[in-house]
């Protein structure tokens, strides 16, 4: 019997609520308005815009790539599916030895078993995982998650730039690597020019 002053206050809250929504002019005008007093968001015929940095989509700067496998490592739910070789690359100075590279051949991130926590991002050590605000990538079928190197590429152009930091920081603001013209066969990756 405790409980019935609690459980009646409660469905009084319900009942304002449910009022304001529906009459948003007040009862004087008892017209059902509840799209003009709702606060939800008719989606997908209206879009809001996502937050600066939301977590939406992952998205991969292949050119920063090594396949070092860290944030395969680290993923707790081992969504991430890393395939490399190692090919020789020619020497950074001349007369010097020619030395050996990572070539990444798979990169695949399975978004059906993915829960969104960020630690491949943050374990990167080559900036070549990022954050995209993009949310709209549902599928028919739940293999379609799958998403190779070349979509997570794609998903690139959409990564928006830092923040800046609060002033008297000290940290230095990141910049988005910005993707390489594939379609330009002189454009040299960022590896290749170091």
């Amino acid at each position: 019997m405790k409980q019935m002053p609690g459980m009646f206050k409660g469905l009084g809250v319900t009942a304002k609520t449910m009022l304001r929504t529906l009459f948003p002019d007040g009862l004087r005008k008892p017209i059902p308005q509840p799209t003009k007093g709702a606060h939800t968001v008719q989606y997908p015929h209206e879009k809001e815009t996502p937050a600066p940095r939301a977590r939406g989509v992952i998205a991969l700067h292949t050119e920063n790539c090594t396949s070092c496998m860290l944030c395969a490592r680290e993923c707790p739910d081992w969504c991430i599916y890393i395939e490399g070789h190692k090919a020789l690359a020619p020497p950074r100075r001349e007369g010097g030895k020619p030395r050996q590279r990572n070539i990444l051949d798979r990169f695949d991130i399975d978004y059906a078993l993915c829960m969104y926590c960020g630690i491949c991002v943050e374990v990167c050590p080559f900036d070549a995982l990022f954050w995209s605000p993009e949310f709209e990538y549902s599928e028919p079928r739940i293999a379609d998650l799958l998403h190779d190197k070349e979509r997570l590429s794609d998903w690139m152009e959409t990564v928006p730039e830092f923040e800046d930091y609060e002033g008297g920081s000290e940290q230095k603001k990141r910049a988005v690597p910005k993707p390489v013209d594939r379609t330009n066969p002189m454009a040299a990756t960022p590896r290749e020019q170091a």
